[in-house]
C-alpha cells in the first residue's frame, strides 16, 4: 500500500520529437535545481506506456508534466486536476503500439489504486513533427514557471525541495542530456530535415 506522503513527479515523452520533449526536460531540470526529500521520486517516465501503472499504483500524489494538446494557442501552459486529467494527456501517440498515460490512470482507477491527487502541468506544443528536433522557443520558455507550479504544489503537501548548489547535481553525459544534445546538432543549414543524423541507424 502506498505510504500517506509518497509522491511522483513524473516527466512523459519523446525527447526525439520537437516539444514532445517538454514533459521530460521539466523533471531533468527539476532534478538538476532542486534536491527532493526521499519521499519525492522525480522520474524520467519517456513512453513507457503500462511499464508505469506499478509506480503510479504506489503513490499517494501524482504530478505529471506532459505537452498535450489542448486545442489552445502554441505555447499555453496550462494546469489540470484530478478526473479532468485523462482526457489530456498525450499529444502524440509515436505509434499504434504504445501505450498513452490515459491507459495507465485507466488501469490504476479499475485497480482501485487511483493517487490521492493529481495534477497535469501541460503545454499546448508548438511543433511535434521534427525528429532530432528540439523544444521550440516558445515551449522552453515555459519550463522554468511550470517548476515553480510543481514547487508550489509540493509545498502545499509538505514538502520543501532544497536549492542545489552549482554543481552539486549528478552530471547526465548521455547523448540526450539537454547541454549535448543541444551542442551536438549540426547547424540548421546542414541539418536533415527528415530528423536527426545522430539518432540514425548506421548503414553498412
Amino acid at each position: 500500500m502506498a505510504s500517506q506522503d509518497s509522491i511522483l513527479i513524473l516527466g512523459i515523452g519523446n525527447l526525439l520529437w520537437a516539444d514532445e520533449g517538454f514533459g521530460v526536460r521539466c523533471v531533468e531540470a527539476l532534478n538538476a535545481a532542486w534536491a527532493l526529500p526521499d519521499n519525492v521520486t522525480a522520474m524520467d517516465g519517456g513512453t513507457q506506456g503500462l511499464y508505469l501503472l506499478p509506480y503510479v499504483t504506489e503513490v499517494k500524489h501524482l504530478l505529471v508534466f506532459d505537452a498535450v494538446d489542448y486545442g489552445l494557442p502554441p505555447g499555453t501552459m496550462k494546469r489540470v486536476e484530478g478526473d479532468e486529467v485523462p482526457q489530456f494527456l498525450g499529444a502524440k501517440k509515436m505509434s499504434l503500439h504504445q501505450t498513452g498515460f490515459q491507459e495507465v490512470l485507466a488501469s490504476a482507477r479499475m485497480l482501485d489504486r487511483f493517487p490521492e491527487s493529481l495534477l497535469l502541468i501541460g503545454v499546448q506544443p508548438v511543433e511535434l513533427e521534427d525528429f532530432g528536433g528540439s523544444l521550440r522557443p516558445e515551449v522552453s520558455a515555459r519550463v522554468p514557471e511550470a517548476i515553480d507550479i510543481a514547487l508550489e504544489w509540493l509545498a502545499a503537501r509538505g514538502v520543501t525541495a532544497t536549492a542545489r548548489e552549482h554543481g552539486e547535481a549528478p552530471a547526465d553525459d548521455s547523448a540526450l542530456a539537454l547541454a549535448a544534445y543541444e551542442l551536438g546538432r549540426p547547424p540548421e543549414q546542414d541539418a536533415c530535415r527528415v530528423g536527426d543524423v545522430r539518432f540514425f541507424p548506421e548503414l553498412d
